[in-house]
């Protein structure tokens, strides 16, 4: 493994970490989102984001605080909502179901490096599988806590609609994944990868933005349609 690549792991690494970081405190500080799920979202994307999460936190989606409100709240008490262009709903519903996968990822990826699991004589098949498991899990639940106050559904109502608003982007979201992981470990690399090492990781946080990317034409598509909510 070139040094050079070892380093600029480890800088990629800290710098998501120290983002996630600052937004945690931002959030605690006072400026916690009005859907409280987003508050588990914007950290988690800066996990593989980095600086690039911590400047659309602020640019887009940083609350105003107790105080001051959040641009999608009413403007004023019985006024219209100020909505977010539909260019930016998209990119946060991708991050949305994007943190989803997220978190899903990195358990699944320390779970079969303690339980190893092999599918066609290969140990990264097993840990797709239970990737997608993990993911399509952690997805459908962030997005049934954002409909079912949104929409005042029932509990079996709002996992239906979960289901059917995130089970097209997450699996968008993890054939990005699973197509930069595939280039890295057997064309760049030629082998797997040690989940020890910084490298992995970010190989990994590179496959999260190749499935972010993957993941907007389809919540383009799903949030025009009205089947998943804008954010």
């Amino acid at each position: 493994m070139p040094d050079w690549l070892t380093i600029l792991a480890a800088v990629s690494l800290i710098g998501a970490g120290i983002s996630c970081l600052v937004i945690i405190i931002d959030l605690w500080a006072g400026h916690r989102q009005h859907m409280w799920i987003m508050n588990l979202v914007w950290p988690i994307t800066a996990l593989y984001a980095g600086p690039l999460a911590l400047w659309a936190y602020f640019r887009v989606g940083r609350s105003a605080g107790p105080k001051g409100g959040h641009d999608n709240m009413k403007m004023e008490s019985g006024g219209p909502k100020k909505q977010k262009p539909l260019w930016q709903s998209v990119a946060l519903g991708a991050t949305h179901c994007g943190s989803g996968c997220t978190l899903g990822d990195i358990v699944s990826e320390w779970f079969t490096f303690f339980v190893p699991l092999t599918l066609f004589g290969k140990p990264i098949f097993g840990a797709w599988v239970i990737d997608y498991i993990l993911a399509f899990c952690f997805g459908i639940a962030f997005q049934y806590f954002t409909i079912k106050p949104m929409r005042r559904l029932s509990s079996s109502q709002s996992l239906v609609a979960a289901l059917k608003a995130d089970s097209l982007s997450l699996t968008f979201w993890q054939v990005g994944m699973y197509g930069w992981m595939a280039i890295a470990t057997f064309v760049i690399f030629g082998q797997e990868l040690p989940k020890t090492g910084p490298v992995f990781w970010f190989m990994l946080q590179i496959a999260m933005v190749a499935g972010f990317s993957t993941s907007l034409p389809i919540t383009w598509w799903l949030l025009r349609r009205g089947i998943k909510e804008r954010m």
